[in-house]
């Protein structure tokens, strides 16, 4: 059994030498010192020495499981601190390379759009104003001479969310409120988001509009063409052409469409212009005397002027975008391009 003991310490000692990793020294631990190990299998021949070999076996065998023991901890120190070493040599970092770029994020082409129509109207004496996207259909309509059985109403498509509060379908009941909070003169553009039951790839169910309108005395339609050549001028460069088509609002009379020269084709004609070479950018005409009434202005002292225009329509006409659900998508191609 000496002879055992002694054969046991010296492939133990070699096989914890030859493991290179810390997995491969736990099994040379388990195989030689664990409960079902050599050491524990030698142990159990004990019963049949002498009472004289007895002491002599189990004082080597404490003193084999005792060195076994040791350079287990001696080298399993030793295998920990080489795969540190490797791994540290593996996942180093060189601190002399550039480090990654965060992408910087850029204003939405809608804002830029905005932006540069509030700055261009704010040059020429205009206020900005908001209100609510959720809004009474008093403002929304009434107000604005479109009565509940009015037919140009059905040219709204309106989102209800009962019979008296609607998703406004037009920034001009920002016109309203702010005729009845404050007297003539009033100059005002109102940007903001609206709703209407459309989709297509020039209309969206919810879009941007700004809506502009200018109360004075003595205002007239050559203020009102004078004020949009400018706008139209200072946005899209001086040597796009521009007509004024007659139409038909409720809240304006006379009433113009505004058209410009489609940028995309150059007013050759495309899919855009429907190949007519101009493309409705807004509508606009002097304010009806019925919506002077129903803010408490009187019609007799004083006229103005109103127009709106869609953003996204701009943006894509400013931009040659041909299809306005890019602006939707959230596509970084294309919103990095701006």
């Amino acid at each position: 059994m000496k002879e055992k003991l002694e054969q046991m310490r010296v492939t133990a000692r070699d096989a914890m030498e030859a493991a290179g990793t810390e997995d491969l020294l736990q099994d040379v631990r388990v195989r030689f010192l664990g409960k079902k190990g050599d050491l524990t299998a030698i142990m159990k021949g004990m019963g049949r020495l002498t009472s004289e070999e007895r002491p002599v076996v189990g004082a080597l065998a404490n003193t084999v499981k005792s060195e076994l023991e040791g350079l287990f901890e001696a080298r399993l120190k030793t295998v920990r601190e080489a795969e540190i070493g490797k791994r540290l040599e593996q996942e180093r970092i060189d601190v002399t390379l550039p480090g990654r770029r965060l992408s910087q994020g850029t204003k939405h082409p809608i804002t830029l759009v905005t932006e540069e129509i509030v700055e261009i109207f704010s040059s020429l004496g205009f206020g900005v104003a908001e209100g609510p996207e959720v809004e009474k259909d008093f403002y929304n309509f009434e107000a604005l001479n479109l009565p509940k059985d009015h037919p140009a109403r059905d040219m709204q498509d309106t989102f209800y969310i009962s019979e008296d509060v609607v998703l406004r379908t037009h920034t001009s009941p920002v016109q309203i409120r702010t005729m009845l909070r404050q007297a003539p003169p009033v100059r005002v553009i109102a940007p903001g988001t609206v709703y209407r039951r459309d989709s297509d790839l020039t209309h969206s169910p919810m879009f941007h509009q700004v809506e502009g309108f200018l109360v004075d005395r003595n205002v007239t339609f050559g203020d009102l063409k004078g004020i949009l050549t400018t706008f139209i001028a200072q946005f899209f460069g001086k040597n796009i052409g521009v007509r004024f088509r007659p139409s038909f609002f409720p809240f304006t009379e006379p009433s113009a469409e505004v058209d410009m020269q489609c940028v995309i084709c150059g007013g050759d004609g495309c899919r855009v212009c429907k190949n007519s070479g101009w493309l409705e950018i807004l509508g606009s005409g002097m304010i009806d005397p019925e919506v002077f009434k129903a803010v408490d202005y009187d019609p007799e002292a004083y006229s103005g002027f109103a127009f709106g225009m869609g953003l996204e329509r701009i943006a894509m006409l400013k931009y040659g975008v041909n299809d306005l659900r890019l602006f939707f998508e959230n596509d970084l191609r294309f919103l990095k391009q701006f």
